[in-house]
């Protein structure tokens, strides 16, 4: 996955529409659905959780099933775009570990996909405004930066391909 520019209040307005809706669905869903179950089906005990939590979990199956559907919708392009991203990066963070030991070792690959995850890091942070850990960030890039400096190599995110992690 090729890191983009992404105009973050389209993205911002898109994500809040998304929360939304979803949310809206999930209410309004789970609740007709529950009172429709018990309409047909009635407790004597008195009981309905069983019929709640079915109303909640084919609501959540029909969500997914329409975000899912729907990923590939121009509006949802930079919403899309992110939780790919997220997903791209929570693959590197689960072999991070090997990896920080390979690009001691001076291995190219490992440190493109530490660079990867550095820049995508800091462009997700950067549109959910969560700069706490930017210093962090900076720190582990000065580090990665020598590193490379080191091993006399020149390292991009560009060059990062998901089939890089199989190695590690």
């Amino acid at each position: 996955m090729k890191l983009v520019e992404i105009n973050k209040a389209r993205y911002r307005k898109h994500l809040n529409q998304v929360i939304i809706a979803c949310v809206a669905a999930l209410t309004i869903g789970s609740l007709g659905i529950a009172q429709l179950l018990i309409q047909l089906f009635p407790d004597v005990d008195g009981s309905h959780f069983h019929w709640n939590l079915t109303g909640v979990v084919v609501t959540c199956m029909v969500i997914g099933f329409v975000l899912k559907k729907h990923k590939a919708h121009p509006f949802m392009t930079e919403v899309s775009y992110v939780w790919d991203l997220k997903q791209s990066l929570n693959k590197i963070t689960r072999k991070m570990a090997k990896l920080k030991q390979a690009a001691q070792q001076g291995d190219v690959d490992a440190m493109t996909a530490i660079q990867y995850s550095y820049a995508g890091s800091r462009q997700l942070w950067q549109l959910d405004d969560n700069t706490i850990t930017m210093d962090d960030l900076a720190m582990w890039q000065a580090e990665l930066d020598s590193l490379a400096s080191k091993y006399q190599v020149e390292i991009k995110a560009e060059n990062y391909r998901e089939t890089i992690l199989k190695q590690y």
